[in-house]
C-alpha cells in the first residue's frame, strides 16, 4: 500500500470504444468504487461486455458467485488466494488482510475453507477455480507449506468440476510449473497477470496454458513482459485489468476498472503488430474458450 497522500484517486477518462467487444478476464468488482451496475455499464459503453469476477477468500468467493448469478455479463471464479491459505493456517496477527486480525486455525481451518470453495465451484455460474497458486513475494518460508497444500487442493477441485484454473504466480514461476506438472493441470489453465519471460511463455504454449496480460504490460520497465507477449501465440492470449490494481500507462497509480481494458488491449496490439480488431476478436474467443461460456 502506498503512503503517498498526494495519490491521484480520480478515475481515468473513458477510452475510445472497441469495435469488437471483449472480456476482462480478471477483475475485483468488490474492491472498486461505485456499484456493480455502474461499473458494468461503464465497461459495456467502451466494448467490454463481459467480466470475470475473481474470488480471493471464502467471503469474496461467495460474493463472486452471487454477483455472477445476478448479472449475465459476469462470470465467477472462487478460491483462496495464495496469501490467504497461510493466514488461515498460521493466523494474521497484524490484520493486514482486508478481513482484519485473525487467530491461527491450523490445517482443520484450511480444510473447512477448501470445502466451501469446493461447494461453490460446483455452481453453474462459477466458471473457474482461482486465483490460486504461489506467492513467494508476500508469504515467507513459514507459509510455503500451506500455500502448496492449498494450490494442490484447488487443482484437484478444478479438475473434478471441469472448471478453469486461474493462477496467481508471483516470484514463484518454477514452483508453479512444477506443481502443475506433478498434479496434472486442468484442461483449461490461465496464468492471470502473466509475469514470466519469453522462455516461460514458450513453456506455457507447449502446455496450452492461457496467458492473461494486465496493465503492467504498458509500464516502461516491462520489456520482458512485452517480449513474452510477442512469444505468446494469439490463440492463448487474454487481457485483464486486475482492477482496482495495475492501471495501465499513462494512468498508472490511479484507480483501475474494467472500462480501461481498451487501453491495455491497444498497447498489446501494437506490441504484437496486429490491428486492434484482430486482437480483440482473438481475445474475445479465447476468454470464452478458457472459461467455457
Amino acid at each position: 500500500m502506498s503512503s503517498d497522500r498526494s495519490k491521484d484517486v480520480t478515475p481515468p477518462p473513458l477510452p475510445a470504444p472497441l469495435a469488437v467487444p471483449v472480456a476482462d478476464s480478471h477483475t475485483h468488482l468488490d474492491m472498486q468504487s461505485g456499484t456493480v451496475e455502474e461499473g458494468l455499464a461503464k465497461a459495456a459503453s467502451v466494448g467490454v461486455t463481459t467480466v470475470v469476477q475473481v474470488g480471493c477468500d471464502v467471503n469474496g468467493s461467495r460474493w463472486a458467485a452471487d454477483t455472477a448469478a445476478a448479472h449475465p455479463g459476469v462470470h465467477a471464479t472462487v478460491a483462496l488466494h495464495p496469501n490467504e491459505a497461510p493466514r488461515i493456517v498460521l493466523g494474521d496477527p497484524d490484520g493486514w488482510s482486508r478481513q482484519g486480525e485473525r487467530p491461527a486455525g491450523g490445517d482443520a481451518a484450511l480444510d473447512e475453507a477448501l470445502a466451501e470453495i469446493d461447494r461453490l465451484a460446483a455452481l453453474p455460474h462459477v466458471k473457474g477455480v482461482g486465483e490460486t497458486g504461489l506467492d513467494h513475494f508476500r508469504t515467507g518460508p513459514e507459509g510455503i507449506a500451506a500455500q502448496e497444500r492449498s494450490f494442490r487442493a484447488h487443482i484437484e477441485i478444478a479438475k473434478r468440476h471441469g472448471k478453469a484454473l486461474v493462477i496467481h504466480d508471483r516470484d514463484a514461476h518454477d514452483d508453479v510449473l512444477r506443481i502443475l506438472k506433478e498434479e496434472g493441470a486442468p484442461e483449461r489453465t490461465v496464468f492471470h497477470c502473466y509475469s514470466g519471460d519469453a522462455d516461460m511463455a514458450r513453456i506455457c504454449t507447449e502446455n496450452g496454458y492461457f496467458m492473461s496480460f494486465a496493465g503492467n504490460v504498458t509500464f516502461k520497465n516491462a520489456q520482458p513482459l512485452r517480449d513474452a507477449l510477442v512469444a505468446a501465440p494469439r490463440e492463448l492470449v487474454l487481457v485483464e485489468t486486475d482492477a482496482p490494481f495495475l492501471t495501465p500507462a499513462p494512468y498508472r497509480g490511479r484507480p483501475n476498472a474494467p472500462y480501461l481494458i481498451p487501453v491495455t488491449l491497444r498497447a498489446m496490439a501494437a506490441v504484437k503488430g496486429l490491428d486492434e480488431d484482430t486482437l480483440a476478436a482473438a481475445v474475445s474467443a479465447n476468454t470464452a474458450r478458457a472459461f467455457d461460456y
